[in-house]
């Protein structure tokens, strides 16, 4: 259980999620106090984009790799 733990900490670690993460944060901050700029708005919805379909498709290449054994 707490490798699991820790491997996952280990993953969400990585430059792209911080990257994510720290944007989430900025535009909550900005959505909170009703700044949200357009351009900001493409860049997170462009970022989140490529962040969450990056992960689906590590996902789908494991089932995809599992199917085939």
């Amino acid at each position: 259980m707490n490798e699991k733990i820790i491997k996952r900490l280990a993953a969400l670690m990585s430059v792209k999620s911080i990257v994510t993460l720290a944007l989430t944060a900025v535009f909550s901050y900005l959505a909170v106090a009703g700044r949200i700029d357009q351009d900001f708005m493409t860049i997170y919805a462009v970022i989140i984009a490529f962040y969450f379909g990056t992960q689906s498709q590590k996902v789908q290449d494991l089932v995809d790799g599992d199917g085939d054994e």
